[in-house]
């Protein structure tokens, strides 16, 4: 076991960045309520704030039997949710900040998936069931950070690696396995270890255990991380991949870089679900796959039968049919493909931006007014004199001059009639 004093093993701003961390609000009011030697920060945030990454959720560990934690913590002020209390997990509310707070503990038998555990007091026992060795750091009330599987020279090193026996730790959960690519994806630079790779590779059915829910979480976070497609690379090679995407994907890795590539040039926020079609194509056998939302089954929708506008007017008659976000896809799609260069995207994305339709003011009364009859010709007249509109441009934009358009094609109409 390491317990590194920060103001010597560690430069001053990760040191800085450590003790920011232990005064970031709440925090003390933890410590406080379950006392600084039965509780530490824990995993994910100890690890980006040495990183000098941002940190968002704080999680805590502790020496205390989940009810007993729950009773000091309530007693402290705080709401307390048993979320997860047979596996020792605990939220804890305050002053708008949550904490999951979980009791040390150890593996009695594990499915592949979710675990039997006892409760602990031993730190460096829990820390040999986590997954791997830079997600293992405990952060003490004093400052010092805590590494029992020498997670450290890994962090410096931005090298993945599994703690102890890597099938060991997979078969405890077979979701590490995506866990392995997502991390690997989001913070190393080392290449994995082969024997690692070759481990994932026999291992891989047993994703087959694991909900399309939990597959939905892994890659939303892995296909926005800075190497997701040289990660996918990894998951096609070990076979991965083809558990988790389905039969029609299209593993377009050049397009899921260029779409990487464009939104790191124009600073776009990746976009999972972009990336996902990316790299994919929009087939709606993804909703299965990835338990897609309905709005996002609309997004890919209209994206599958959209046609690539050619020109300025055809982006404003998407805008305008569609709105801002289908263009902003379309065009963000179009560019991964290499169907428009990155400066028509820039374009694109600016006309989405800056670009507001004047609105087409006309209504079925309106053309019942001039005296077309109730009924099929009144949607008739206004489909074209709103196509009208369109093509000249987007005028007339006032209700007076759209009028007027209006009344132009009732009397060719009422021509057609004729004839």
């Amino acid at each position: 076991m390491t317990i590194i004093d920060p103001h010597e093993r560690l430069d001053a701003q990760a040191a800085h960045r450590l003790q920011s961390l232990l005064k970031a609000p709440g925090v003390a009011e933890v410590f406080a309520a379950l006392g600084p030697e039965h509780v530490r920060i824990v995993g994910g945030a100890v690890r980006n704030a040495l990183l000098g990454r941002p940190v968002t959720d704080i999680d805590f560990a502790t020496t205390w039997p989940p009810q007993k934690a729950m009773e000091r913590l309530k007693k402290a002020g705080f709401s307390v949710h048993p979320v997860g209390i047979d596996h020792g997990s605990i939220v804890a509310a305050k002053d708008g900040r949550a904490f999951e707070i979980t009791t040390l503990r150890r593996d009695v038998k594990t499915d592949g998936r979710h675990a039997v555990v006892e409760f602990s007091t031993d730190w460096a026992e829990d820390a040999r069931r986590r997954d791997f060795t830079i997600n293992a750091f405990y952060l003490d009330a004093e400052g010092r950070v805590h590494d029992y599987v020498d997670g450290l020279p890994d962090l410096k090193a931005r090298r993945l690696r599994f703690i102890g026996d890597a099938r060991k730790r997979i078969r405890e959960d077979y979701l590490r396995i995506l866990r392995f690519f997502r991390f690997w994806a989001g913070y190393a630079e080392e290449a994995p270890d082969e024997a690692t790779l070759r481990t994932i590779t026999r291992e891989r059915e047993g994703l087959a255990r694991i909900s399309k829910e939990r597959i939905r979480q892994e890659m939303q976070r892995l296909l926005i991380a800075p190497k997701a497609a040289e990660a996918l690379r990894l998951m096609e090679q070990t076979g991965v991949a083809d558990m988790v995407f389905p039969p029609d994907c299209a593993h377009d890795l050049a397009a899921l870089e260029r779409m990487a590539a464009h939104d790191r040039a124009l600073d776009l926020s990746p976009d999972w679900f972009l990336r996902l079609l990316a790299f994919c194509g929009a087939h709606e056998i993804l909703r299965e796959a990835f338990r897609l939302t309905r709005q996002e089954m609309n997004r890919l929708k209209l994206l599958a039968k959209m046609a690539l506008p050619a020109d300025e007017r055809g982006w404003k008659r998407l805008i305008y049919r569609h709105g801002a976000q289908a263009a902003q896809d379309e065009a963000r799609l179009a560019a991964a493909r290499g169907e428009i260069s990155r400066e028509e995207l820039r374009t694109v994305l600016r006309l989405a931006r800056e670009w507001r339709p004047p609105a087409f003011h006309l209504a079925g009364r309106d053309a019942m007014a001039l005296g077309v009859p109730k009924g099929p010709m009144v949607g008739e007249a206004l489909r074209r004199a709103e196509e009208r509109f369109i093509i000249e441009g987007f005028r007339p934009a006032d209700r007076e001059g759209q009028l007027e358009l209006l009344r132009q094609v009732v009397a060719e109409l009422r021509e057609q009639e004729k004839e």
